[in-house]
């Protein structure tokens, strides 16, 4: 794969100032989506075996793409993009929700969240490893310290979180290695087809194993029909998945895949004050000072070439 069809070259998407700080803000955006996706997980698995939320989490989004893309008559990838494509979807679209989901039915979402705050890093470190960015010191200086905040605030923060491990905590760490593998081989497949038709593609690309799997769930699963497990499950599959992953592949794009991936400090944050709006959590100040000291930090990164 060459520079010229893949943002994975960090020097690529970083030299126009405009471009860096679009990709900053369409991240950011996505990110704000991604916020709410654990507290939206842990509604619909109140009413969906895991198993029925990773399929239905792919297949509803993968047949609304499927429309999109014959709408706008997309061309169809080479055949070297769909490996691509499709590990990258496996990634998002099984291995994220299946694992997440398995990790919700015994861990609280703010609990989640203290794990899913090593997805910057991890997301920065495959970048390097497969993508040939290479971030300058100083950029894992400041990065390191956001880990940092973040973590020691959260794993000593009374209900998040505490240093015993369980298996709800190994699934959450899977699905966050899953996710950061996505996000590397999603961003490069956008540079070359743009953020929504990339991420559209990865869903289709996994029609032929959610269609027949969507059918068996349909018939074998008895799902627990709610209000808040019907809108989790709306939240997961179009807001989450789609419109999401579209403002997000669009920011790894436009503003490097390291640094963008950085904004992404902030989640955890977001999604305890979610945690705490809708699962009745009290919200010490000390949560709105580490996130504006990491917000400060992750802006820090955004400015280091």
């Amino acid at each position: 794969m060459s520079n010229k069809d893949s943002v994975i070259a960090f020097d690529v998407v970083t030299d126009n100032g405009g471009t860096r700080y679009a990709g900053w803000a369409m991240g950011s955006l996505g990110v704000l989506i991604f916020s709410f996706a654990l507290p939206a997980n842990a509604w619909a698995v109140r009413g969906f075996h895991p198993m029925a939320v990773t399929v239905w989490r792919a297949l509803i989004p993968g047949l609304l793409a499927a429309v999109l893309l014959w709408r706008v008559r997309a061309p169809i990838p080479d055949r070297r993009s769909w490996p691509l494509l499709v590990t990258s979807g496996l990634c998002v679209a099984v291995g994220f929700p299946l694992l997440s989901s398995i990790a919700l039915t015994t861990i609280h979402p703010a609990r989640a969240a203290v794990i899913l705050g090593l997805l910057p890093a991890l997301t920065a470190a495959f970048a390097t490893l497969f993508g040939r960015e290479r971030p300058s010191p100083r950029f894992w200086a400041i990065s390191g310290a956001g880990l940092v905040v973040l973590l020691a605030y959260l794993t000593t923060r009374g209900g998040a979180g505490g240093l015993a491990l369980g298996a709800g905590d190994l699934a959450m760490f899977g699905a966050t290695c899953c996710s950061a593998v996505a996000y590397v081989l999603g961003a490069d497949r956008a540079k070359v087809y743009g953020a929504w038709q990339s991420m559209c593609w990865t869903l289709v690309a996994l029609l032929p194993l959610s269609i027949p799997s969507g059918i068996v769930t349909a018939i074998v699963q008895d799902p627990a029909w709610t209000v808040q497990s019907a809108v989790g499950m709306f939240y997961l599959a179009v807001v989450s998945t789609l419109f999401g992953y579209f403002a997000w592949y669009a920011g790894l794009a436009r503003g490097g895949i390291a640094r963008v991936g950085q904004v992404q400090q902030i989640q955890p944050i977001l999604t305890i004050c979610w945690s705490g709006l809708f699962f009745v959590e009290t919200l010490d100040p000390l949560t709105f000072v580490v996130g504006t000291v990491v917000a400060a930090l992750v802006a820090a990164g955004q400015r280091v070439r």
